[in-house]
């Protein structure tokens, strides 16, 4: 019980309660040149590594992706993990984070959302000062741009993002991305041929986000029309 008589809030309580993709594992992650800062976000589910990490890429690269797998993975060792999108700072309190210093993981991710939104800033700032007095667990913050260029009001809170390792999320060039896309697909339990791939890449915006939305789209169509994935096909589904 708490001094006032409250009950105190268990960490299972305090977990913010954000549904997980299923499939955004690091096992559905295609590396690229990103296999130093995958370690790190291995090490940092398992308690292991820097108390702080911090990294960066543009929209579309994967960090949520990323975050999520990184919850899954604490969260499938029974320990207790948060996932707190920033960019939604709007419908959310920043009383949310009271107590988060008690999870095994916590994952701010798109910091830059904040940035000039004093009473999230002083938030962010109060939670990383409690998160290293208590000296357990793992912070892994992600945002758009390195922390010098988030604009960010609170000049210790820019310093404070400097307490861990920081990484640049590296994009993927097309290869990779035909990589990625086929890996994806052999999860779900299909075939992603090599022209297809390629067409995809093509006509539809670069980024995973949208590629990855028009696979999901003609893994359905196809199984439900039992047709194999051909360009015609594609054409035909997306609208190209």
């Amino acid at each position: 019980m708490s001094k006032d008589g409250e009950e105190e809030q268990q960490p299972a309580q305090l977990a913010l309660a954000v549904q997980l993709p299923d499939d955004e594992t690091f096992a559905s992650f295609y590396p690229g040149d990103n296999a130093q800062l995958i370690t790190a976000l291995k090490n940092a589910a398992i308690g292991q590594g820097d108390e702080m990490l911090y990294f960066w890429g543009p929209e579309g690269s994967g960090r949520s992706h990323l975050l999520h797998a990184s919850c899954a993975e604490v969260n499938a060792s029974g320990e207790a993990a948060s996932y707190i999108p920033l960019d939604c700072h709007r419908q959310m309190s920043p009383r949310l984070l009271d107590g988060m210093e008690q999870l095994a993981l916590v994952c701010l991710d798109n910091l830059d959302a904040i940035a000039g939104v004093e009473e999230w800033e002083r938030a962010v700032f109060n939670f990383f000062n409690r998160r290293r007095e208590r000296a357990s667990g793992s912070l892994v913050v992600s945002a758009v741009s390195a922390p010098r260029n988030l604009g960010l009001g609170l000049p210790d809170l820019a310093s404070r993002l400097d307490w861990g390792v920081a990484y640049q999320l590296k994009t993927l060039d097309d290869e990779g991305k035909l990589s990625a896309l086929q890996l994806r697909s052999e999860l779900r339990g299909f075939k992603l041929p090599t022209d297809v791939g390629r067409f995809l890449l093509n006509r539809l915006s670069r980024d995973m986000s949208t590629l990855l939305a028009a696979l999901d789209l003609l893994d359905n169509a196809s199984f439900q029309a039992k047709r194999k994935l051909s360009i015609p096909f594609a054409k035909e589904i997306l609208g190209l």
